[in-house]
């Protein structure tokens, strides 16, 4: 993974390297369910999974998918649309459910 780690209005993202070299820039990225080795393919699975680990989902905003989970701070917001499902909501997923999900390069 390579990139910048940056910080602006209470959010941190991955801001990935634009000098690195093109053909790390073009992988795309896959979701895995780790113990299962499922390629998350679609929000219906991700929801599946996430609400077995005990997120909630909200639908206080119509533009975005939202997961919490009671027993910690933590939101998962997702844009509506799975087509715009991008690394850094893949990152995010991975970093709110330590062990449970990673990502690949495919």
């Amino acid at each position: 993974m390579s990139g910048v780690w940056v910080f602006k209005n209470g959010v941190v993202r991955l801001v990935e390297n634009p000098g690195a070299d093109s053909l790390q820039n073009a992988r795309r990225k896959v979701l895995v369910h780790s113990s299962t080795n499922e390629v998350i393919t679609s929000y219906a699975v991700l929801e599946r999974k996430l609400l077995s680990l005990g997120w909630e989902r909200y639908y206080d905003d119509p533009d975005l998918l939202q997961f919490h989970k009671r027993s910690t701070v933590h939101l998962i917001s997702l844009p509506k649309d799975f087509n715009k499902f991008k690394s850094m909501h893949m990152y995010d997923i991975v970093v709110k459910n330590k062990n449970v999900f990673e990502v690949r390069d495919i």
